[in-house]
């Protein structure tokens, strides 16, 4: 009759996507024709549900480095390769993302006073890192640390836990370092950071920078060399392993663990009146 078509928006879409499913099956456009109210309802339903988990898995990536919550491995659209959560397993079997228990993490058993340690005036709260020399994932996370450092007055204590036997010996190192001059361990602990893999597997290379730091080469070696600093080092890798660590790097927070090289803002946010 050459009047506009009336058809509402609803009829419109039921009838395109009828016609085209029945292009393949009459069947099933006639089960979609009848029942076309309640696969909306199901497509809204989903549609809805998942606009919720990407809201949430956005909302936990800002805020934990995960889609999936603090320190949860899994797919996230946001960080595919899982960079926030690998670790470097301590059985020295290399780099992988390991699902995490946060009640088998605990900084209670650590005795700080038996670690390098230093406090900043005014400090409220407290970072203990646990890391490798020689693994990727520590060796990332430590620059955003001492960027972390400069910030605030923080309460901060460093654990060196070997997870690659060429590493091993530096534990003696840090022992050493601390305890001889507890000041000058730190430029010799940057020093190793800002070394490369190789280069640190080398004792050598290593005594290079103990005296780059200010030790005296002949008081240091004697201290690494005696059987006391190796009971000392084995006594502190035990009592690291109490707090349920099973990967480098994990930071503790004021009680708080983070494993795996967080985004700079999870840490920050963790600390009071930072961010």
């Amino acid at each position: 009759t050459l009047r506009p078509c009336d058809t509402g928006f609803k009829e419109k879409i039921k009838s395109g996507v009828v016609a085209k499913v029945a292009t393949k099956s009459t069947w099933l456009a006639r089960v979609v024709n009848r029942h076309s109210e309640i696969f909306s309802w199901i497509f809204f339903i989903l549609m809805v549900w998942s606009t919720v988990w990407v809201i949430r898995g956005g909302v936990n990536f800002y805020l934990y480095g995960s889609c999936n919550g603090l320190n949860s491995s899994g797919f996230c659209i946001f960080d595919p390769t899982g960079a926030n959560n690998k670790i470097t397993t301590i059985s020295g079997a290399g780099c992988s993302i390991k699902p995490i228990d946060e009640k088998s993490l605990t900084s209670e058993p650590l005795t700080l006073s038996d670690f390098p340690h230093k406090t900043a005036d005014g400090a409220k709260d407290s970072l203990i890192f646990i890391g490798c020399y020689g693994c990727d994932y520590s060796r990332k996370a430590y620059p955003q640390i001492q960027d972390i450092l400069k910030s605030k007055p923080i309460d901060y204590t460093f654990i060196h836990f070997s997870v690659k036997p060429d590493m091993d010996y530096l534990s003696n190192y840090d022992y050493c370092a601390d305890k001889i001059d507890s000041e000058k361990f730190w430029i010799f602990n940057d020093s190793i950071f800002a070394s490369t893999e190789k280069n640190i597997a080398d004792p050598e290379y290593a005594q290079q920078l103990a005296v780059k730091a200010g030790y005296s080469l002949d008081t240091f070696m004697a201290c690494v060399n005696d059987p006391e600093a190796s009971k000392a080092t084995d006594a502190q890798k035990s009592e690291v392993l109490k707090t349920g660590l099973y990967g480098t790097p994990t930071i503790f927070i004021n009680g708080k663990s983070f494993v795996g090289p967080k985004p700079d803002r999870v840490y920050r946010r963790a600390l009071k009146g930072l961010w």
